[in-house]
């Protein structure tokens, strides 16, 4: 994973047999060519036992040894017999039991067959060892049994001289069969562990390079030996750099991570601490930074800091988001408990007041009718969340004419609040159809005329409706309320989150929620109201999706910007 590389595969290796192969095959090649001018030397001193055809022999040697070396391939180990050990074994025992039997130059031959036996025992099956073995000690006594026939003196000392010197043939190839195969058990077994240890290498650089959290590896001298995108990003690394090594040293910015890690090595203990990150005129990134120490030996130098970086942004919005979660069921449920008393309160007190007559008493009641209609309307608020979050939406019949919609919810909305005359309301987007359940647009333009009648002023126009087609369907609604201050802007359509205390906060949320649902946006900005007037107001916006006037209902062309 260094500097954000992929971790090379392991390099292709000659086994540990493959390479006994080849140093025998080069050690009969070696052998052939000593033998050669051995013979070809002790030929020039006109030693009679060395003939042409025995030179001839050993030159033909040399070149299949040769022959073999260059041009084979190694078999692989254990395998049987087959014609790879004839021509190599075979033509060993061959070769040298001529040797052996002519006693060319009066040199004892038998210790070379050492060769064959070693390559079969090493390389071949348990059989062929043996049957090596079998085969020299055999070819030792009829060396010694054609000799005795010509000395009859020297016949016990032949022949305990060829049977020690097979026994010892016999123990060699029974040692080197054994420690061949150890050797292949222990290599099979590290080719298993270098295959597991690759595996796992890339498994372990594949979920570091898609982990949401940065990760660092700085060693001693603070320069950065791994880093994966998350904390790239967090660094406000430029992206020019590819995959080039930091050095944590080289911007000021970095400092409190360098001095982090230069803490984890003196005192080899982790630390933790929130950090502020700053490069060039990239804003201020928070990061909560953690170190630990891995990789340590023998040597100081050996040890690598791992540092973890989490962004305090997201971690922060996780965590508000999980309260929310948490705060909307238990919300939902402390709704569903507070309904069926809370009717019970609204009936009794209907008819207790129908039997009260003095003014003070009715007043009383009506004070209790109030507060229990509040109650009630926050109780649908709340349930209204999740219905809207579990309600299924039919695109079959969420496609409606935007303006005659909105005049439509306009008219009945000044009507029952008595607000005509504070209420304008501009048409702009005749035969748009958007992507929307009247309902739900009902819902929503309600929500934000009393908002805006909350807090707008009693001049007339002081709450202005307009709809734009365009390159996309919007709904506007502005009113000249004072500006909203910027905390309250932050979390405007958060649940549970309004600057009134008689207020629930889920009105903007519900609406959101429903936005969302159908593929519209709905957003907040100070400015002029749309029918040109330079006033700055407070100004809620809902971009649909628009519906092909051609379409049947439901089908939808496109997203408004």
């Amino acid at each position: 994973m260094a500097g954000g590389d992929t971790p090379a595969a392991p390099a292709p290796e000659h086994s540990a047999f493959v390479r006994l192969w080849l140093g025998f095959a080069t050690a009969r090649v070696g052998v052939a060519f000593v033998l050669l001018l051995l013979l070809f030397g002790l030929r020039l001193m006109g030693s009679p036992a060395v003939s042409g055809w025995l030179l001839g022999m050993c030159g033909t040697y040399f070149v299949a040894a040769l022959a073999v070396r260059v041009l084979m391939r190694p078999a692989d180990p254990g395998a049987a017999f087959d014609p790879q050990w004839v021509s190599s074994i075979g033509v060993d025992l061959v070769v040298f039991a001529c040797l052996q039997f002519l006693q060319a130059g009066g040199i004892y031959f038998a210790p070379l067959f050492a060769v064959p036996v070693l390559m079969a025992s090493v390389l071949g099956t348990t059989l062929l060892a043996l049957g090596t073995a079998a085969a020299v000690a055999l070819l030792l006594l009829a060396e010694a049994w054609v000799m005795a026939l010509q000395v009859p003196a020297e016949v016990a000392q032949r022949f305990l001289q060829a049977g020690l010197t097979g026994t010892g043939f016999f123990a060699l190839a029974f040692l080197a069969h054994q420690l061949a195969l150890r050797l292949a058990r222990e290599e099979e077994a590290a080719r298993r562990g270098r295959k597991a240890a690759y595996m796992q290498a890339q498994v372990n650089q594949l979920v570091i390079e898609t982990l949401g959290d940065g990760i660092l590896v700085v060693d001693p001298q603070g320069e950065v030996q791994a880093a994966n995108p998350a904390a790239r990003e967090l660094l406000c690394q430029d992206p020019a750099r590819g995959g080039a090594l930091l050095q944590l040293a080289e911007d000021s910015a970095w400092e409190p991570l360098a001095e982090m890690a230069r803490l984890t090595f003196q005192t080899g203990q982790p630390h933790l601490a929130d950090v502020s990150l700053r490069q060039g005129e990239a804003p201020v990134r928070r990061v909560f930074a953690r170190t630990r120490l891995a990789a340590a030996g023998e040597q100081d130098g050996d040890a690598l800091c791992v540092l973890f970086l989490q962004d305090l942004r997201e971690m922060e919005a996780r965590l508000r988001t999980e309260k929310l979660a948490a705060m909307g069921r238990m919300s939902t449920a402390v709704a569903h408990e507070i309904r069926n008393p809370l009717a019970a309160i609204s009936q009794a007190n209907e008819l207790l007041e129908e039997e009260l007559s003095e003014p003070s008493q009715r007043q009383l009641a009506a004070l209790v009718r109030q507060n229990a209609n509040r109650l009630a309307q926050i109780v649908e608020e709340i349930l209204d969340v999740a219905r809207v979050q579990h309600q299924a939406l039919d695109p079959a019949a969420a496609a409606i004419e935007l303006d005659a919609a909105v005049g439509a919810h306009c008219r009945d909305w000044a009507e029952q609040n008595h607000a005509a005359a504070r209420l304008q309301v501009a048409m702009g987007a005749p035969a748009v159809r958007v992507a929307f359940e009247p309902d739900h647009l009902r819902r929503i333009l309600v929500n934000l005329l009393d908002n805006a009648l909350r807090y707008a002023s009693t001049a007339p126009d002081a709450i202005r409706v307009a709809t734009s087609g365009g390159d996309g369907a919007m709904l506007t609604v502005w009113s000249d309320g004072p500006a909203l201050e910027p905390a309250v802007e932050r979390h405007l359509f958060e649940p549970f989150f309004s600057s009134e205390s008689r207020s629930s906060g889920l009105g903007l949320y519900i609406c959101r929620e429903l936005c969302e649902r159908h593929g519209a946006r709905i957003g907040y900005r100070r400015g002029p109201a749309p029918s040109g007037d330079r006033r700055d107001g407070n100004v809620f916006f809902v971009a649909f999706r628009t519906a092909s006037p051609l379409a049947p209902s439901g089908t939808f062309a496109r997203m408004a910007a």
